[in-house]
């Protein structure tokens, strides 16, 4: 049913359909891939939202420079890997690095906390802190980073230029092709049903992760934030995201794909679904609780004002209930030795 010639107009024909019984079919088969490429682990990835600064005016984002309502802040690096190391402690294997592009984190900053983090806790690194110059992107891979996320939203170049008034699409890509000659396990990832959104283009989307041969990929619909150019859209649908989680999970089967907080903003039950239909990580937030309402990408996000201890607690209850362990590895990538 799928293989490495599965064609866009083949993947559309997925995204579109109505049978229930073939969408049982595909939401067995994702679950399927994913247990024989990745296994039944769930690996926990703890995030860290240290800064809401950001200098690009992204129009879904309620973290862009233009929203002039939002309250910004910046955590001190001992804040930051003070919460790493309570994230380590209930068991978070990998620690998120996440931010607005804001370059007061310069590179040095960026290797300090870097370097106390992997050598006070026992855990990977994962950066998503935006588009850098190649000389930081590597002095922070020689700090001790071992992964960097930078999605890439959406395929249609048309569609990215509107979103991203003042970023380029071949740059973005051309920064997702230097992580990766550096040696970084690199993560990209799209946001569905934007406005002027097509099936096609979510099909190139994932045709475009096959040919990244990205090591994770983040996908969650599209929440409205009133306080951005695209206030009064409707959000996207939660079940179109699954059947994208599906279909990647299929054609990139080793990859790790988180069951996202969007998911499980858009529908309280859209994390389980998702572990249920190729997600194979979730990631708990870990920034202190003072902070985190001012990290408002999107409004009313999931577990927005839940301690990190109650959180990781209830992903281990639901793990419990899928009958998957919690990972006690790093959740480094399946596709080459590291």
């Amino acid at each position: 049913m799928f293989d490495d010639g599965t064609t866009s107009r083949e993947i559309e024909g997925w995204l579109c359909e109505t049978d229930g019984a073939r969408l049982k079919e595909l939401w067995r088969l994702a679950d399927d891939t994913r247990r024989r490429h990745v296994g039944d682990e769930i690996h926990l990835r703890g995030i860290i939202e240290f800064s809401n600064h950001c200098r690009r005016n992204c129009a879904y984002c309620g973290l862009c420079a233009s929203n002039s309502g939002l309250q910004r802040y910046r955590m001190t690096a001992a804040e930051i890997v003070e919460a790493a190391k309570k994230g380590a402690a209930q068991g978070a294997k990998t620690i998120v690095l996440q931010s607005g592009e804001d370059t007061y984190y310069d590179a040095q900053r960026m290797c300090g906390i870097i370097r106390r983090i992997k050598s006070e806790c026992d855990v990977a690194v994962t950066l998503s802190i935006g588009e850098r110059p190649a000389l930081e992107y590597r002095a922070m891979r020689d700090a001790g980073a071992d992964r960097f996320l930078l999605k890439h939203e959406t395929t249609n170049r048309r569609l990215f230029q509107k979103l991203h008034p003042d970023d380029d699409f071949e740059e973005r890509i051309a920064c997702l092709e230097e992580l990766k000659s550096l040696g970084y396990q690199t993560g990209s990832g799209n946001i569905v049903g934007l406005p002027g959104q097509t099936i096609e283009d979510l099909a190139d989307d994932i045709l475009l992760f096959r040919e990244l041969d990205v090591d994770m990929v983040g996908i969650g619909p599209f929440i409205a934030h009133s306080r951005t150019p695209l206030a009064g859209y409707s959000d996207g649908s939660s079940e179109l995201a699954l059947r994208v989680i599906a279909l990647t999970r299929i054609l990139l089967k080793d990859v790790h794909i988180p069951a996202t907080t969007a998911l499980a903003t858009s529908d309280p039950g859209g994390r389980y679904k998702a572990l249920q239909c190729g997600a194979n990580v979730v990631m708990p937030n870990i920034t202190p609780v003072k902070y985190r309402a001012r990290y408002e990408i999107y409004p009313d996000k999931a577990e927005s004002l839940e301690t990190p201890e109650r959180n990781i607690a209830r992903i281990r209850r639901m793990a419990e209930s899928l009958n998957r362990p919690i990972s006690t590895g790093y959740g480094h990538t399946l596709k080459h030795a590291v």
